[in-house]
């Protein structure tokens, strides 16, 4: 197999997955994300986050985590599944690295909380952070705002970050969530990148591969952006796909009928 980093000249694999957090480039609705995030946290509240997939909102998640520092914050995260409050709470038990063998719920809801009042006493803020939200039932979200209630709804000690699909919204307005939904202080939607931010992506990952040379032609960059959708994670396949078929035809430059030969690869 022809490899893309050798023929164009490049350090670094072209548009990884696994991009660090210092290299990531700055999407239009990122700071105001990483805002809404803060105060949230710093009030004890809920914060939203949605967007389409690909959009890049996992990534983000990781980015607004970072921020806050392990010695006074304990962040808690979790990658939702269709399961019920009982595999939840066993969940957030799997991350303090607590085993509880109980099938009543509220013992175990009892042993969560006293966990999270002892983190709070050694001045430690609990973060709980779910990512893929959209998949939670809708009983979880009628009971998921008992786990942060104290002295009688006046203590908030941890605050909850949601991160998920666009249908989220839908089980957070139903008439059973409407008591996680008040807690709720901000909302942050992940939009799909415009064209301009689109060509700027693109040069930011060739920057970072290790080139400045205008490997896409003004073509190729419109017809990713058209491809994708604007989506991150479908821009970098097809971005990666059109620099391998341009390398099998020894092109210097991916046109944008590279573009869409990668796009015939994905569905």
């Amino acid at each position: 197999m022809i490899d893309i980093k050798h023929f164009f000249g490049l350090t670094a694999p072209p548009f990884p997955q696994n991009i660090k957090l210092d290299d990531l480039y700055m999407l239009p609705g990122l700071t105001p994300l990483i805002q809404r995030f803060e105060f949230a946290v710093k009030t004890g509240a809920v914060s939203v986050i949605t967007g389409e997939v690909g959009s890049g909102k996992s990534t983000s998640l990781r980015l607004a985590c970072s921020k806050f520092h392990s010695n006074q914050y304990r962040i808690i995260s979790l990658v939702a599944t269709p399961g019920s409050m009982m595999e939840l709470l066993r969940q957030i038990l799997l991350e303090f690295g607590e085993e509880f063998r109980s099938f009543q719920t509220s013992l175990i809801i009892k042993k969560v909380r006293e966990i999270i009042v002892d983190i709070a006493s050694k001045k430690q803020i609990p973060v709980l952070v779910i990512d893929e939200a959209h998949l939670l039932r809708k009983d979880v979200f009628s009971q998921l705002h008992t786990l942060s209630q104290f002295d009688f709804d006046s203590n908030p000690i941890m605050p909850m970050i949601l991160c998920g699909q666009d249908q989220l919204i839908d089980k957070l307005v139903t008439l059973s969530a409407k008591p996680l939904a008040s807690r709720i202080v901000g909302r942050s939607h992940m939009d799909s990148l415009k064209l301009k931010d689109m060509k700027g992506y693109i040069e930011h990952h060739l920057r970072l591969a290790g080139t400045d040379k205008p490997i896409f032609a003004e073509e190729a960059i419109l017809a990713i952006h058209q491809n994708s959708g604007g989506l991150l994670r479908r821009a970098n396949i097809i971005a990666r796909g059109a620099m391998m078929a341009a390398a099998m035809e020894k092109s210097q430059i991916v046109s944008g009928e590279h573009i869409r030969l990668a796009g015939t690869e994905i569905i």
